[in-house]
């Protein structure tokens, strides 16, 4: 057995509590990661309360990511040994004290890189480098719009768009400009007092952005397309304000412009493989030499999960919230 994060419903709101569970086995290809950290991501607080189904033969444990040890390897695993520290996307589990993960999904820490970092980045560092560059094949000197840029991924993918010489602006509270300019970010945009799409309009001297990362949804459509250049590109990865909304296909032909929307955790382990694959080649490096770090909010212990989530449902945070699990 182990403990684990598991939700009582039989409140009037989700209760969060570490109690016993199984311990899992490492299959075929697998490891077996004694957790000390993981971190905390919206589709948590969603799943917590019934509102984000999990994929098929997933985990029903919460956790999108986690860092930690291995103890076990599965039949067949080469390249991996026991004792390696590694930090893993996952499909779910990492809110326990110990989770199984594909060893081709690994990525080996160096010594100066802590589990309570290492736990903050695969979620938000896969998410903006899948979406910024293979979704949304944002090019060299092309500009970027990042919004809720002083979230997790909005804070990874300024980053990145600053390693990669990428113009980037941000949409963020008041509160948190400074932040997302100390990022990288060229111009931060009070996204209750300004209008996004006519800060965009004078930033670019009227031609527009060519890539959109939006977890916003519905309230944002239209202005992101008035936002973006000839040719842009639109990827929606939340849904925050809603999921109906107008869209006008005369500017989407007009413009010739691109709508996507993508979701990670419910695609194949073969779509996860080729995206660590390219992970690895691109970005981890950067990791390694420090040049790329998670923003951190706060690092609670697992025990308070229910904290971690209120504190990320007030929408005051900046970056990751992780939960400590182990020393």
């Amino acid at each position: 057995m182990m403990n684990a994060i598991a939700v009582d419903t039989s409140a009037d709101s989700p209760q969060l509590i570490w109690t016993e569970h199984p311990r899992p086995r490492p299959a075929a290809g697998e490891v077996l990661i004694k957790v000390h950290a993981t971190a905390v991501n919206r589709a948590d607080l969603l799943q917590a309360r019934g509102r984000y189904p999990v994929p098929t033969g997933a985990s029903t444990i919460m956790g999108l990511e986690a860092a930690g040890e291995v103890v076990e390897l599965g039949e067949g695993v080469e390249g991996v040994d026991v004792g390696d520290r590694v930090c893993a996307l996952l499909t779910g589990g990492g809110y326990a004290e110990y989770v199984t993960s594909p060893a081709s999904l690994l990525l080996s820490l160096p010594h100066n890189l802590s589990m309570d970092e290492a736990a903050a980045l695969p979620e938000v560092f896969y998410t903006a480098f899948l979406n910024l560059y293979l979704e949304g094949d944002l090019k060299p000197g092309e500009r970027a719009m990042i919004h809720a840029a002083a979230s997790g991924v909005g804070t990874a993918a300024l980053q990145l768009c600053a390693l990669t010489g990428n113009p980037v602006i941000g949409t963020a509270s008041a509160s948190k400009l400074d932040t997302i300019l100390k990022l990288g970010a060229e111009r931060a945009i009070d996204r209750r007092s300004e209008n996004f799409a006519d800060v965009v309009r004078e930033w670019t001297e009227g031609q527009g952005v060519d890539v959109i990362l939006d977890p916003v949804g519905a309230d944002y459509l239209d202005a992101n397309l008035q936002s973006l250049a000839t040719g842009g590109r639109l990827v929606i990865i939340g849904l925050l304000s809603g999921a109906s909304a107008e869209l006008s296909l005369g500017r989407l032909l007009m413009k010739r412009l691109q709508l996507k929307g993508s979701v990670l955790r419910s695609r194949t382990l073969a779509e996860k493989e080729a995206i660590t694959r390219k992970f690895k080649a691109r970005v981890w490096p950067h990791v390694l030499s420090g040049e790329l770090r998670p923003i951190i909010e706060k690092i609670l212990p697992i025990e308070e999960a229910d904290e971690a989530h209120r504190l990320l449902a007030t929408n005051q945070t900046t970056g990751k919230i992780v939960l400590s699990v182990t020393g």
